[in-house]
């Protein structure tokens, strides 16, 4: 359940970039190594990015971060420090630098593995096959040595033991028999095999899996390098001098920037001069550029369509919307699932299982007379295919590539948690308006009551609409708007001593706009509910007018005056007229609904409406459930109530609201989605929710649903491979079906594997894109 803290601000993380990793031991021996810092409250290290969050307590936010690289470096490993904006920043690494290694151990271990497959294991003499096999074994495996010898120094096991094992026995191997069988050896036919090809050939492999492990990782990490791309390097800032080109790291809040068409949007801002429409697809997913005129706001990283625009900028560097995105998807990539703490658990104790098992494989095989030469190759055979490094991939890869591409469809995961716990969500729970409507109604019919000539005025509907967008005038309510747009021209009466009451409506007293005339008494608009606690009375025409609207999908509200109190007597309110509003629904509000029940998710609308128009738009939709007048601080209530289910039936509730006056009910549920509202408080989406939805598009529900389930899918089949792999291959290897060469294939396949199958993930698209 997510949860909304305003009492203090969270210490950011340290990131760290962390290379030298060789599989899942070498993440948790780095781990080890922070957590030993004074000061740390938590690491978390990421294979798959070569990344390290690393959490201080706060008595330790001035930590020198210098002394966790330091605890790294002694661990054996190479870090940097990260720039909070800028996370994930992979370095261009040299062609050769990748592939250079790979190129070398194949040129040197061909020759050696072609005479075998011509049936010819003896066509290279002895001194030859050394010379071909030993650069490769300690020149391009010292990688391997290094890594190992500094994991057992540490106390702990990797995959680099068990490479730098298994292919140092191949060798040793060989060399003992050559100097043993010197003879032979040199002897046109017969004398011992020996296994040099499988050392030079297992550590090619090796480093072949770890080339296309690194291709097929910078590929998931395609949607940060993406959206970091999105920042242009200079801006034209507009001042006395004109207009001057500078770098946008001397932007600062509250500059005013010129935005040329076909430019990027350098930062987030609001126009002040100029129209144009704005492409934001790599944002918020939505396909069609936008339309911005003065006073919209804009956000870094779009791209101006045809006009010149004039913004003032409100937010610079990692204040920004682009920012807070990349360290969204960022952070949802880094944090590990719960899945993945049990692999990790299990990780640590593999290694030493592995050397075991190869331990008796080997006796196992001496003892039953197949002598030391076959014993040594059955558990040289097991100690390269049980290299783990599928089983660290199998989950980030996964996450990485699903968060990843859900991004770039306008869907932000928060971590793994809410991703997780989106794919076993049962209810759904939508607010109205807003979120399934267009958030503007309209109003579309009023009709008054009948009032004596005492009231001052002549009474009628139009004065009915000037006292009610009197009473609006300084509201930013929806329903306000509405009124206000109704009006022609300026409202004739002016409202003096106005309060909101919240949930309710607002009360006033007016005048007309010179002063010369005050209507009588105080004067209310709001709910129905207020009108029934304030035991008002309403005319029986007006009361089956306001009824039939309700009935039809409107809102209604209620015009009231407070008239002046009968002697002895409380002052009595009585309703002067009733005023119906009318919302558009979103496109594709009800495919999104149809979309959820087909994913056999039941569907309920939470509104604070009246039930009669919350359960008109509720038939229109197909939800199944309604709850409505529910005043905002109670949704979260009513929320907890759907996830106590009937009979005491625990369910999994999301719920789905514009991240401002839903944000206790988006915290109360399992999974909260806020949609950003393009009017603002998406900030506010991005702290309340797990999941926040970067444009209005209800399809964007199931669609969430749909890439967790999917992404779920591919953790569970990732580590099907993975530890498929070791539980077949590890038993075929002790018992002689797999010789090192075919299980250096096998192992490096894994890891290729698991991440190919993740990256199916990077061509996800919602069913539909409104």
């Amino acid at each position: 359940m997510s949860s909304v803290s305003v009492s203090s601000s969270p210490i950011e993380p340290v990131q760290l970039a962390v290379r030298g990793m060789t599989c899942a031991a070498c993440v948790g021996r780095v781990e080890r190594a922070l957590r030993k810092v004074p000061g740390v409250q938590e690491a978390q290290v990421n294979f798959a990015t070569e990344t390290a969050s690393v959490t201080l307590s706060p008595e330790a936010c001035d930590l020198d971060p210098t002394g966790l690289v330091s605890a790294v470096e002694d661990a054996g490993y190479h870090a940097l420090i990260q720039q909070p904006d800028a996370p994930v920043v992979e370095a261009v690494v040299p062609w050769w630098d990748v592939w250079g290694a790979v190129i070398l151990g194949a040129a040197a271990s061909l020759p050696l593995l072609l005479p075998m497959l011509w049936g010819a294991h003896h066509f290279w003499p002895a001194w030859v096959q050394f010379a071909l096999a030993t650069p490769v074994q300690f020149g391009l495996g010292a990688r391997f040595y290094k890594a190992g010898w500094a994991a057992l120094k540490d106390g702990s096991g990797n995959m680099d033991q068990l490479v730098a094992l298994g292919t140092s026995a191949a060798w040793g191997l060989s060399c003992w028999l050559w100097w043993t069988h010197a003879q032979s050896v040199h002897a046109a036919h017969g004398g011992p095999d020996l296994y040099f090809e499988s050392s030079a050939v297992v550590i090619t492999l090796v480093l072949l899996g770890k080339a296309l492990e690194a291709r097929a990782k910078r590929q998931t990490t395609a949607a940060i390098r993406a959206l970091q791309a999105l920042r242009p390097d200079t801006v034209s800032r507009l001042g006395p001098q004109g207009e001057v080109t500078v770098p946008l790291s001397q932007v600062l809040v509250g500059d005013t920037l010129v935005v040329r068409p076909g430019e990027r949007i350098p930062t987030d801002g609001t126009v002040t001069e100029g129209a144009s429409h704005v492409d934001e697809a790599m944002l918020t997913g939505e396909p069609l550029p936008v339309a911005k005129n003065q006073g919209d706001r804009l956000t870094g990283g779009a791209v101006n369509g045809e006009g010149r625009l004039v913004m003032l900028v409100t937010a610079v560097g990692g204040q920004t919307m682009l920012a807070h995105i990349i360290r969204r998807v960022v952070d949802a990539q880094a944090t590990k699932a719960p899945i993945q703490r049990v692999v990790d658990r299990v990780s640590a104790v593999f290694v030493p299982t592995v050397l075991l098992v190869a331990l008796l494989t080997g006796l196992g095989w001496w003892w039953s007379g197949a002598g030391g030469e076959v014993a040594l190759i059955r558990a040289v055979a097991v100690l390269v295919i049980a290299c783990p490094c599928a089983l660290g991939l199998a989950t980030p890869a996964a996450i990485m590539a699903g968060t990843g591409a859900a991004a770039r469809q306008g869907i932000l995961i928060k971590d793994p948690e809410a991703l997780e716990t989106a794919h076993r969500v049962q209810v759904v729970a939508f607010d109205k308006t807003g979120t399934l409507t267009q958030g503007h109604p309209r109003l579309i019919e009023w009709q008054v009551a009948h009032e004596p000539a005492a009231l001052g005025v002549a009474w009628g509907k139009p004065q009915a609409l000037q006292v009610a967008a009197a009473l609006q005038a300084g509201s930013e309510h929806p329903l306000a708007r509405a009124v206000l747009e109704a009006v022609e021209g300026a409202p004739r009466f002016v409202a003096q001593a106005v309060q909101s009451m919240p949930g309710r409506g607002v009360v006033g007293r007016l005048s007309e706009a010179g002063g010369q005339v005050e209507l009588l008494g105080d004067w209310g608009l709001g709910s129905a509910r207020w009108v029934e606690e304030q035991a008002c009375a309403v005319e029986p025409s007006l009361r089956v007018q306001a009824d039939a609207w309700a009935t039809s999908g409107a809102t209604v509200s209620w015009l009231m005056r407070q008239a002046a109190a009968p002697a002895g007597g409380e002052p009595v309110w009585q309703v002067m007229a009733a005023m119906a509003f009318g919302d558009e629904l979103k496109p594709g509000a009800a495919e999104a609904v149809a979309r959820l029940h087909a994913l056999n998710v039941r569907t309920v609308m939470i509104s604070g409406d009246n039930r009669g128009a919350a359960q008109a738009m509720a038939s229109r939709l197909g939800i199944q459930q309604v709850v409505a007048e529910v005043l905002p601080g109670d949704k979260a209530d009513h929320i907890q109530h759907l996830r106590q289910g009937e009979g005491g039936a625990r369910l999994t509730v999301a719920m789905v609201g514009d991240g401002l006056n839903d944000a206790p009910a988006l915290a109360a549920a399992d999974v909260g989605m806020a949609m950003a509202n393009p009017e603002g408080g998406t900030d506010v989406a991005l702290q309340a929710a797990g999941i926040t939805l970067m444009r209005g598009d209800p399809m964007l529900v199931p669609a969430a649903l749909d890439i967790s389930r999917r992404t779920s899918t591919k953790i569970w089949q990732n580590l099907a491979w993975a530890f498929g792999y070791n539980v077949i291959g590890i038993p075929l290897a002790a018992f002689g079906g797999l010789n090192p060469m075919l299980a250096g294939a096998a192992m490096a396949l894994s890891s290729v594997s698991v991440v190919t199958n993740a990256l199916w993930l990077s061509r996800w698209k919602p069913a539909r894109i409104a």
